[in-house]
């Protein structure tokens, strides 16, 4: 059984900046703030969904968990407490900023069985950390990756974010050289996403600021995974999660759609149903699939294909509006031996589709009589008789 978490996502209530690329405390004034009632809560429910509780933590994510007041990183450590231990859950995993670790801070994790720290480096280049106005210092990481590593009963976790503003590929590759040397046990590498009303926003309209090319990041993600495996290093994360792919999709929409689907979807994620769902919403979040979307947002499908020990195709249509061929490029790095074909003109369900616009996408969706692509079972059947 394979690591997982019982994650509580904590606002940046106590961070003190504003990240080029975040928009924290804009979600802060919405997100609702967790205390020791919901600590308990989820992980009372989770207790009993869990199959190897052994192999889980919870998870106290958000990015600036040890910059929070005390006396409310303390409330949500003490609540966690009585779900530690023998039969119950492995410990407790928390991410946080490198310029706030201290050995007054480690001594009060280690005390309260936190077995995994979290740094959200997401650069070790001076010049992009500043660019992005992170507040803190390729310095700072290495300290606090150091002190967190000497004390010796924890796991080290470092967060990389690629395609900031004044990056390129040698930024990224010095970043995952110096990540590297660090030691981690595991990392998580995330693409940039660019938010409305944050200040990587405004310089991307203005034009000042151009994502990085997505065949290069691909490159990128490929080269890191490889080599994080060569280290021993886990990468348990490479890419967005299926909560975050289904916000992505609702960037074109007006704000108050985006905070109403981030609402739902903060609550699907902690496994509860939502019983009044806008009528505007019902096409995604009806009652009927909020069951599938609980199970799916548990799964990450870089993790699961990366552990099969079986020959894997993978299908890929160009016209897919559902599954984008980012996301399935991100499966093939981490399963390399799999068979990969991306399909001209093919859609989500398969079937032959030269336009991504929507109206003529959904006349294939409803259309019975429509056969499948005509490559699908040719390759299909060229896997299957493959000796």
């Amino acid at each position: 059984m394979g690591h997982s978490n019982i994650s509580v996502f904590v606002p940046h209530i106590g961070c003190p900046h504003m990240c080029a690329f975040c928009n924290q405390r804009t979600i802060t004034g919405t997100e609702k703030i967790p205390h020791a009632d919901d600590v308990k809560r989820i992980c009372t429910q989770a207790m009993n969904e869990v199959k190897d509780v052994s192999q889980t933590e919870i998870a106290f994510f958000g990015g600036s968990f040890t910059a929070v007041p005390r006396e409310y990183m303390l409330e949500l450590l003490g609540a966690a407490q009585e779900f530690i231990g023998n039969d119950k859950f492995k410990g407790i995993r928390i991410s946080t900023r490198p310029d706030y670790i201290s050995t007054e801070i480690l001594d009060i994790l280690r005390d309260n069985h936190v077995t995994a720290i979290e740094l959200g480096a997401q650069s070790m280049s001076d010049v992009v950390l500043k660019a992005n106005e992170r507040g803190h210092t390729v310095q700072d990481v290495e300290n606090a990756a150091k002190l967190i590593k000497s004390y010796g009963c924890f796991d080290l976790g470092l967060q990389m974010m690629i395609g900031l503003y004044k990056s390129n590929r040698e930024t990224e590759l010095e970043t995952w050289s110096k990540i590297a040397a660090l030691s981690p046990k595991t990392v998580r590498i995330y693409p940039v996403v660019i938010l409305n009303g944050t200040r990587l926003g405004e310089l991307y309209k203005s034009g000042e600021y151009k994502p990085m090319d997505f065949d290069e990041v691909v490159k990128i993600c490929s080269y890191l995974l490889t080599e994080a495996d060569k280290l021993g290093i886990d990468v348990i994360k490479l890419g967005l999660h299926a909560s975050e792919v289904v916000e992505e999709q609702m960037a074109g929409q007006p704000e108050v759609i985006r905070d109403m689907v981030k609402s739902i979807n903060t609550s699907l994620k902690e496994g509860k149903l939502v019983p009044d769902v806008p009528i505007g919403l019902q096409a995604l979040f009806r009652s009927s699939v909020q069951p599938y979307m609980i199970s799916w947002y548990t799964y990450n499908p870089q993790e699961i294909i990366k552990k099969l020990k079986v020959p894997v195709l993978i299908l890929q249509g160009d016209k897919d509006m559902q599954v984008s061929v980012k996301d399935a490029e991100l499966l093939k790095q981490a399963q390399p031996s799999a068979d990969y074909h991306l399909i001209g003109n093919m859609n989500h369900l398969m079937k032959t589709c030269d336009t991504m616009d929507q109206q003529r996408q959904m006349a294939t969706y409803t259309d019975p009589a429509l056969p499948l692509h005509k490559d699908v079972l040719i390759l299909i059947e060229k896997f299957v008789s493959k000796p």
